[in-house]
């Protein structure tokens, strides 16, 4: 069994959003009852004075009886910040014409 499908054994679903030096893993899991939970996931790169690259990550584990109201407290803070900024990125890192991507891990061999 490789690596990877050994620390990914109960996912059931990964979307990765890539932005620049962050990456965002949206994992659906089973937990050991077959229910499923969603996992968030920030991993943002970094390089050491010797030009290694090390990854910090952050993680957010969200229960489906939470769901709802995390729903509604997300688009109420994403709502709050379009209106008082708007949608343009506020900041000299990042390039107006970046483009996010996003995409599905089908398999072991897309990794």
């Amino acid at each position: 069994m490789s690596d990877y499908k050994e620390r990914h054994e109960n996912e059931i679903f990964t979307k990765v959003l890539k932005a620049g030096r962050r990456t965002y893993f949206f994992d659906v899991r089973e937990t050991k009852a077959g229910d499923y939970y969603l996992t968030i996931t920030e991993s943002k790169k970094n390089f050491g004075e010797n030009g290694e690259a090390t990854f910090e990550k952050h993680k957010i584990y969200l229960y489906k009886e939470d769901f709802k109201s995390f729903e509604e407290m997300f688009k109420d803070s994403t709502d709050f910040i379009i209106g008082q900024k708007g949608e343009d990125v506020i900041s000299e890192r990042h390039d107006k014409d970046f483009k996010t991507k996003s995409f599905t891990i089908e398999s072991d061999e897309e990794i």
